[in-house]
């Protein structure tokens, strides 16, 4: 088996199954289906092996990494808001599933593990654009969660030669992000919201602002990862397109490419949501040779179209 996507029934799961399956690699998916949804993997099911089965447990994380080349590690209970809400829980799935995955892997002989990490990592910090050498910062315990992982994937390198990369997204979108949780992202709920005729909410004055980075490009930076040289091996990468738009903007263009003149409703900012964010992508580019290729114009279009057909 060449590889296993844990959380691979998720939002950016089940689109890195469909590109490592384009490439003709062999692909098993973990995922207990708490989140993740089987319905993202209907239509290429037969194509890969699937496993239900929690991260938090030991022996269904050793069963799920025998005989794997890559481990790619997304599982985890995303959002900040349910962190918040709930840090035990939240630390259980995001930490020790975490560790779990990473030593049975190590334990298996795993050639390369590659780790879904978060830019919240980097906080409120003024300083822009966030660089991995920046002091993390997190503001919330899911945040925390994710800087624990990257710190487990960097020793374990250090002290057993285990080729980890731990890869900081920011703000992913596209085909299949869950409209429908209470959790779910900005760009799903507002394309939601925005056919239903509805208003859009926006938390806060709308002036914050992110580096949206279109699915199709998380998949290429992780795949990357498996040829990266050995010396990319234990650190951590800014996955984004290095680019940023505030939150009335994404909505004003969102309103465009839907056919639908609706002004937002804004509310009071939440509870660990961060004002700004924009990544320097040069040690990506670097190391990995990845670099962003889809536009926030041009990923917007192909998830409103995807929306607008599902």
């Amino acid at each position: 088996m060449d590889c296993l996507v844990t959380g691979g029934a998720g939002f950016i799961g089940s689109n890195l199954v469909r590109g490592l399956l384009d490439r003709g690699m062999t692909v098993r998916v973990l995922d207990n289906l708490s989140t993740g949804r089987a319905g993202n993997l209907a239509d290429i099911r037969g194509r890969f092996e699937m496993v239900k089965g929690d991260i938090v447990s030991p022996a269904n994380a050793r069963k799920a990494v025998a005989g794997v080349k890559y481990v790619f590690h997304l599982a985890a209970l995303p959002s900040v808001p349910r962190s918040v809400e709930d840090p035990v829980g939240s630390n259980e799935a995001n930490t020790t599933g975490m560790l779990n995955m990473l030593t049975a892997a190590r334990d298996a002989g795993v050639e390369r593990f590659v780790f879904s990490s978060s830019s919240s990592v980097y906080g409120d910090a003024p300083e822009l654009p966030k660089r991995e050498d920046m002091l993390p910062a997190p503001l919330s315990p899911y945040a925390v969660q994710k800087l624990c992982g990257e710190y487990y994937c960097r020793i374990f390198h250090g002290l057993y030669g285990f080729k980890t990369f731990s890869l900081r997204y920011f703000n992913v979108y596209g085909p299949r992000q869950n409209p429908k949780s209470q959790y779910a992202a900005v760009i799903p709920i507002f394309i939601e919201l925005l056919r239903s005729g509805k208003k859009p909410v926006i938390y806060g004055d709308g002036g914050q602002t992110r580096d949206f980075t279109f699915v199709a490009d998380v998949v290429a930076a992780n795949i990357a990862c498996c040829s990266a040289p050995a010396k990319a091996a234990g650190k951590v990468f800014n996955v984004a397109v290095g680019n940023r738009i505030s939150v009335n903007e994404l909505a004003a263009r969102l309103a465009e490419f839907t056919g639908r003149k609706i002004k937002p409703l804004y509310k009071p900012s939440r509870k660990g949501d961060v004002r700004d964010s924009l990544a320097d992508v040069r040690l990506a580019n670097k190391m990995l040779g990845w670099k962003a290729e889809v536009s926030v114009d041009e990923g917007l279009k192909r998830t409103v179209e995807w929306f607008m057909q599902s």
